[in-house]
This record gives structure tokens, C-alpha cells and sequence, in this order.
């Protein structure tokens, strides 16, 4: 008998499959500077802790540090409605489909069929002559097959290890989404706030700039001032106006893109007119090495690496021997009215066509090609992995200095303002006295509310680089 033979065989086999031939995995290192070059003021260190230790961590609502209703409302609707973040969680289904096909291929794989099949068996088949006359037969089967392949090698274990990496990977570009279009909401709604507030700038100037036309116009009727004036003062207030038309074009086509973020049709969102009231916050850079347990497009990065290096197992296990376990049993009956009689049951042990143990000799390279393939996407997903921790640290780098170069930029703008007006009243008050001509205070005028929109604009820099630092850190922190 065969049986014990084919148990041992098996045994011997089963002890085989903890054999891998995919290199030992282990993270690259990284350049990881021991501090960031933008570093955080003394009196700021110690208030806040970098939350830890994982991406996978949840980051809370980093948006509410803002304390604004309807900027919190916007997110809230895009993480439920925004078409970019569903097909991210379709991509998400379909990695983690994938990766329950390979883990799959661990079982044995069962099927049952029923069916006739018809043949002529050849005389020597039989034991007769040559010669001899045999009639072709109708043969009744209805079985079930059973085969399973040994891992011998690791080809399996390796496949299921790199679509798990495959399904860890999109979840995590999933993640990275996600934070991408809070950031973008967050960004769109201050830099709509910011155009609210310059055009609120330019509306008060056009305000002013009727007063003076109006003046002037009287003075010139009056005799103390010539037409000039006149034509003077009306072209500032024109020009202003359209100014404030161009924002308010720039503005709509903001909004349009926020409803977009949103899920929605521009003809279904509505900004209502607010001014920036942003106020800066202190935020902490935390740890260089953290930033690398943060950012889930870095660890998005990791996890293809880990899929690349459990490939090159899969292309390697090619050049060993691939054995597959196969059996049926059932029924078979020359009658159809015998098929499920206790005498029509029948068994195989081993593969209906081909062999149980293969083992390739000769493929043109093919193999060998294959593993040179695997082991070039794992050079390339290194390369990605350590651009990706570069581009990190660059971005918060950037937002860092952005913030700080800012902040003393505000401080010299807001005196800016100040002095502008001042000149801008003295100015008024020196051409009501007849000492100067308009043109100067128009220039003065001019000054003043290129200072007001420049304080906006920088007001709403510092937003934005506010909310690319808390996107560039991976999303929110914990409190110490």
C-alpha cells in the first residue's frame, strides 16, 4: 500500500513549508535630522507632546483649535461627502478583498461536480491484443476534488504577506486623504474668509473715496480747486470698485471649489460673508524621529516596501520545487440508475493530469528575470520611502519658517498701517488748508489701503501656513 509513503511524504513536506526564500525585512534608515532648523521658541517648549506613537492613531478634530463653527461643519460634511474620500475607501475594499484571496490560498480547495464523460480505452489499457475491437463507454461521476498546495518554499506565505502590506498601504494613503482634504477645506474656508475681509477693506475705501469725490466736487464748484481734482478723485473711486469686483470674483471661484470638497454642486453651497478673525497658535514641531510615526503617506511608504520585499520571496520560490496535493472521491457507474450505490464509490489520490512535485528546468530566464523585477520595484519603493521622508521634513521646515518669517512680518505691517493713516490725515488736512494739490492725497490714500490689504493677505498667510504645519505633522496632537 502507498498510504503511509504518501503520509510521510506530506509530513516531510509540512516541515519543508517554513522555508522562505524572501530576505529578512527590515525598515531602511532614514535621514532623520536630531532637530528641526525652525526650533521652537523657549517659552513654547514643554506646553504641547506630539502625539504617539502610530499613524493609525486617531488624530481627533485638529480643525476645532480654530474655534469655527462653520469651518468644523465644512469638514464634517466632506469626510462624509466628498467623491475623492469614497474612492479612496473603495480602493481600501478592494486591497483588503485582495488580500482574503491570497490568505485563501492557506486552505485546501474543495469542489464537487456531476457529470457523464465518454471514452475509448485503448486494448493495451485493458490487457487484450492490439489488434482487439473496444467500444467507446459513457462513465457517470459525481465527486468531490480536494487539492493543496505544500508551501514548500514560502510562495504562499509570501504572496498573503504582501497583499496584507497592499491592504496595511492603502489604508494608510487612505488616512493621508483624508488629512489632505480636511487641510484643503480648512485652507479654502480661511482664504475665503481673508477675501471676505479685503473686500470689506476695499467696500469702506469706496465709502471714503464717494466722501472725497464729493469734496472735491464741491471745492471745484466753489473755485478752490481745479477739474483735475475732480477727474482725479473719480478714477480712484473707479478703480477701487473694480478692485473690489475682481475679489469677488476670485472669491466665487473659491467657493466653488469648497462645495466640490464638500460633495456638493457650487448652486448648493453658500458662504456667507464673514471677516478672518484667525487668531496665530502655537504649535509645537515635536521630535524629527516622531514625524516618521505620524505622516501616513510615510508610513504608507513603509508599507510598500514591506510588499516589495515579500515579493521578491514570491519571485525566488519559482526556482524550487512546487508541490500540490490532490484527491477526489465520489461515485462513478457505467448506469446512471447506479451512480449512488455503495459499490459505484471511487477514489484518487493524486493529480488527475500532471505531477505532484514540479520543479522548472528551463524557461528561457523567465524566472530569473522575474526575481531581477522584484528585486528593482524594492530598490524603487526604498527610493519613494526615504523621498517621502524628505518631502516631510522639507514641508514642515517650510511652514515653520513661513510662520515665524510671518509673524514678524505682521508685526512690521501693523505699524505700517499706522502710519499710513497718519499721513493719509495729514495729508486731507494740508489740501482742505490749500497747501498741497490732490494728488498727494491720493498717494497718501493709496498707501493706506495697500497697508490694510497687505495686513489681510498676511493674515491669511499665516492661516493657511497654520493649517500646511498641522498637515505637514500628520494631523492633531495631544495635549501634555
Amino acid at each position: 500500500m502507498t498510504t503511509p509513503v504518501s503520509v510521510t511524504a506530506a509530513l516531510a513536506a509540512l516541515l519543508l513549508a517554513a522555508c522562505s526564500v524572501a530576505p529578512v525585512y527590515q525598515k531602511p534608515a532614514a535621514s532623520t535630522p536630531s532637530e528641526f532648523k525652525e526650533t521652537i521658541p523657549a517659552s513654547e517648549a514643554g506646553t504641547w507632546k506630539t502625539a504617539e506613537p502610530s499613524d493609525a492613531l486617531a488624530r481627533g478634530q485638529w480643525w476645532s483649535i480654530f474655534n469655527e463653527a462653520r469651518l468644523t461643519e465644512l469638514v464634517s460634511q466632506a469626510a462624509q461627502a466628498n467623491q475623492s474620500l469614497k474612492a479612496g475607501l473603495a480602493r481600501l475594499a478592494q486591497a483588503r478583498a485582495i488580500a482574503r484571496v491570497n490568505e485563501a490560498d492557506r486552505w485546501p480547495q474543495v469542489d464537487v461536480g456531476a457529470g457523464p464523460s465518454r471514452s475509448r480505452p485503448s486494448p493495451a489499457s485493458l490487457g487484450l491484443p492490439a489488434n482487439a475491437d473496444t467500444s467507446a463507454q459513457t462513465l457517470w461521476r459525481a465527486q468531490a476534488v480536494a487539492s493543496y498546495e505544500v508551501d514548500l518554499f514560502g510562495r504562499v506565505a509570501n504572496a498573503v504577506s504582501a497583499a496584507r502590506a497592499d491592504a496595511e498601504q492603502s489604508e494608510r494613503l487612505y488616512r493621508s486623504l483624508l488629512l489632505a482634504i480636511q487641510a484643503d477645506v480648512a485652507q479654502h474656508y480661511f482664504a475665503i474668509r481673508a477675501f471676505d475681509t479685503e473686500i470689506a477693506v476695499l467696500d469702506e475705501t469706496v465709502k471714503l473715496r464717494e466722501q472725497a469725490l464729493n469734496l472735491v466736487d464741491r471745492r471745484f464748484r466753489a473755485g478752490e480747486t481745479s477739474e483735475l481734482d475732480v477727474a482725479r478723485a473719480r478714477t480712484e473711486l473707479s478703480v477701487t470698485r473694480a478692485e473690489a469686483i475682481a475679489l469677488t470674483r476670485r472669491r466665487s471661484e473659491l467657493e466653488h471649489a469648497l462645495a466640490v470638497l464638500v460633495g456638493k454642486a457650487p448652486a448648493e453651497l453658500s458662504m456667507e460673508r464673514a471677516p478672518l478673525a484667525f487668531e496665530p497658535i502655537s504649535i509645537p514641531a515635536g521630535l524629527p524621529s516622531a514625524l516618521l510615526e505620524r505622516r501616513p503617506d510615510i508610513a504608507a511608504a513603509e508599507r510598500a516596501m514591506a510588499a516589495a520585499n515579500a515579493r521578491i520571496g514570491v519571485a525566488r520560490s519559482a526556482f524550487f520545487p512546487r508541490l500540490t496535493l490532490t484527491g477526489a472521491a465520489g461515485f462513478e457507474s457505467a448506469d446512471i440508475d447506479d451512480l449512488f450505490r455503495w459499490s459505484s464509490r471511487t477514489w484518487l489520490l493524486g493529480p488527475l493530469i500532471g505531477t505532484v512535485l514540479s520543479l522548472p528546468l528551463i524557461d528561457g530566464g523567465r524566472n530569473k528575470a522575474l526575481a531581477a523585477a522584484a528585486t528593482a520595484q524594492y530598490d524603487e519603493a526604498v527610493a519613494d520611502y526615504r523621498q517621502s521622508v524628505l518631502v516631510a521634513f522639507r514641508e514642515v521646515e517650510d511652514n515653520l519658517a513661513g510662520l515665524r518669517i510671518l509673524s514678524e512680518q505682521a508685526r512690521e505691517q501693523a505699524l505700517s498701517i499706522d502710519s499710513a493713516k497718519r499721513a493719509a490725515q495729514l495729508s486731507n488736512t494740508r489740501y482742505r488748508n490749500g497747501y498741497v494739490n490732490y494728488l498727494e492725497v491720493i498717494d497718501a490714500e493709496r498707501s493706506v489701503l495697500g497697508t490694510q490689504r497687505a495686513a489681510t493677505q498676511i493674515g491669511r498667510e499665516r492661516a493657511l501656513a497654520t493649517v500646511g504645519l498641522i498637515r505637514a505633522l500628520g494631523g492633531g496632537w495631544d495635549q501634555r
